[in-house]
């Protein structure tokens, strides 16, 4: 047999590695055994149910932005039964013009909201946070 070339060892080389990476990632990502036995408290919650969903994420009010020129608008709207905390965020496109945290604003189930704010020259971004609030 002869030796390999210094390219074909530094392929040869590659291949091993990769496919070590791969068999490695797929060991640390198998299940062990007591991780697939449901544990006893389990049993009846929906945890150890076949096919069981996660649980949804909390729902929160569903706001629309609006950028014209160097003032943003954002209009929300909260169908939801519990009030959410809404808060708009402004990045302003000049490094000499400060962003803006708009005040927390609340919004009750089915309430509606606008949020304003500007920056001075131009607006390079716009976006609405949520909280949740704790009653």
């Amino acid at each position: 047999m002869r030796p390999l070339s210094g390219r074909a060892a530094a392929l040869v080389g590659a291949v091993l590695i990769t496919t070590g990476l791969a068999v490695t990632s797929e060991l640390c990502a198998a299940p062990g055994p007591a991780a697939l036995a449901d544990p006893p408290t389990l049993v009846g919650s929906t945890r150890a149910r076949v096919g069981a969903s996660p649980p949804a994420a909390r729902p929160h009010a569903s706001c629309r932005t609006r950028i014209e020129g160097s003032h943003a608008t954002a209009s929300c709207h909260n169908p939801y039964p519990e009030t959410d905390r809404l808060r708009l965020h402004i990045e302003c496109e000049r490094w000499w013009d400060i962003d803006e945290d708009g005040a927390p604003a609340d919004v009750p189930p089915t309430g509606y909201v606008e949020l304003a704010g500007r920056c001075w020259k131009g607006i390079r971004a716009a976006w609405v946070t949520h909280e949740r609030v704790d009653q």
